[in-house]
């Protein structure tokens, strides 16, 4: 009797580690590429309109993963496990490719570019540390591409400067993505 008792604990226990192990795979993966996401962020290697790109669909696995353990009882059948490897290989795979295209964040030169450097590593750091998501990454980010747009539309408009107006308009934007990333880190 005992030897029964004793193989359905260790039964047990390789059941629980087996699903600890499970639910550390797949979140150790999903800290790794948030790292590396952050690391393009911060060396410009990622435009503002690629984090976000990024970050929508990792939300997206993110939410998708949480959906199946919770239908599932906190685990992941095999099928499940499967699909989030290939989603996040397929994400690995974006993050390769738009951290080593052309496009890259251009070098601040003016106070306006200084400025937008500095708010995307608020947002990078943010994301190193855990505090944004990956859905709140993707807003903040959706942002930041728009006043970068809007400053490279200006710009081509006024032969490569801003007028005085233009830069008040910037600013008053740019406070605006500067309280949403304070608010999005508390």
């Amino acid at each position: 009797m005992r030897l029964i008792v004793s193989r359905m604990a260790v039964a047990a226990a390789v059941m629980v580690v087996g699903v600890a192990a499970q639910t550390d795979k797949v979140d150790q993966r999903r800290e790794n590429q948030q790292d590396r996401v952050a690391q393009g962020i911060k060396s410009g290697q990622l435009t503002s309109g690629e984090a976000a790109n990024v970050e929508k669909k990792e939300a997206a696995i993110n939410q998708e993963v949480h959906t199946d353990r919770t239908l599932n009882g906190g685990k992941l059948t095999g099928q499940e496990k499967q699909t989030v490897n290939r989603q996040q290989n397929q994400m690995s795979r974006q993050i390769y490719a738009d951290k080593h295209n052309a496009a890259v964040r251009p070098t601040p030169r003016t106070e306006v570019g200084a400025r937008r450097a500095n708010q995307q590593n608020r947002i990078a750091n943010g994301v190193q540390s855990g505090k944004l998501s990956a859905g709140q990454t993707a807003k903040l980010e959706k942002g930041e591409a728009g006043i970068s747009k809007e400053i490279n539309a200006d710009r081509a408009a006024n032969g490569g400067k801003l007028t005085t107006a233009q830069k008040k308009q910037v600013s008053q934007q740019q406070n605006g993505m500067s309280k949403k990333i304070y608010r999005a880190k508390r």
